[in-house]
């Protein structure tokens, strides 16, 4: 059986289940519940030192005693890909529990056409997925026999592409007992990243840096897939998540064209790794939010 070994762990987060598992407890128990039960968050991707506190406010939002089913869509930092791609693995390793790939859905969205695989190269050296499996398993965990995953790695996709794969995913996601997780992180600011927008008028760098991922965040929230492609081709932010937020925002676009329209997305926590102050700093933003479906 093919295992998808927990390749961050002992670096990106601890290893220590005991260890994480209190880690994961204080920031959700420091987290509100305010806008859920979600059916899909936008969550960060970062090292927990950095983002684990942010991420605790998405995973607040679950209900777990309704989700059977996690799709995972995160971005692909290390391989170029165009389209949509699956992975090969049937379990996920993590320190707390190992999580099972939905082999079915797998097998119908690879019946579309639309999907490749990764290679185990491919998907062990990819962080985005990773990041979000301790807090899956950790919000799952009485219930960890009675769901599976779906990860799923997304290519560099035009906008025709987000609004096809969202289509695709739309009737997965109208289904209450699936949750939807969009990896993203937000601005990745400096010469290191080779970004340096700044907005003046707002005085202090970190301060434009708000603003501009807070501007992209509102957009997001109003849930308009063509607000948010012109928003990135204004400003270029550096959000490395946007082709699975596109992806998002098209299957609720999908399914406001077929009449419903009683949804609701809405960022709970901001953070940066750290304040920048001068052109020679760098930093990385992070958000975290949740899509409601409301009767």
């Amino acid at each position: 059986m093919s295992v998808r070994r927990a390749t961050h762990a002992g670096s990106w987060y601890t290893d220590s289940g005991a260890e994480l598992s209190g880690q994961l407890d204080r920031w959700l128990g420091a987290a509100d519940l305010s806008h859920g039960p979600a059916r899909a968050i936008i969550a960060p991707h970062a090292g927990y030192t950095y983002c684990g506190a942010c991420a605790a406010f998405a995973y607040r939002q679950v209900s777990p005693v309704v989700v059977k089913r996690i799709f995972i869509l995160g971005p692909s930092h290390h391989v170029r890909l165009r389209v949509c791609a699956l992975s090969a693995a049937k379990k996920y390793k993590t320190p707390l529990y190992d999580l099972k790939i939905d082999s079915q859905i797998n097998a119908e969205l690879e019946k579309t056409g639309e999907f490749t695989w990764m290679s185990m190269k491919t998907d062990e050296d990819e962080h985005s997925i990773e990041m979000h499996l301790p807090y899956i398993a950790k919000v799952m965990e009485d219930y960890k026999d009675q769901f599976t995953i779906v990860p799923i790695l997304v290519g560099s996709l035009n906008p025709e592409q987000e609004a096809q794969y969202g289509s695709l995913l739309a009737p997965y996601l109208m289904d209450p007992t699936n949750l939807f997780v969009i990896s993203s992180d937000f601005c990745h600011w400096g010469h290191r990243f080779s970004y340096t927008y700044y907005d003046s008028t707002c005085g202090a760098i970190h301060k434009s840096i708000e603003k501009l991922d807070k501007q992209g965040m509102d957009i997001i929230e109003s849930l308009s897939p063509h607000s948010f492609t012109e928003y990135l081709r204004k400003y270029n932010n550096t959000i490395c998540g946007r082709h699975p937020i596109g992806v998002m925002l098209g299957a609720v676009k999908a399914l406001q064209d077929q009449g419903y329209d009683k949804m609701s997305f809405k960022f709970l926590k901001y953070a940066q790794s750290s304040q920048c102050q001068d052109i020679d700093d760098s930093s990385v933003s992070y958000a975290s939010g949740s899509l409601v479906f409301e009767m």
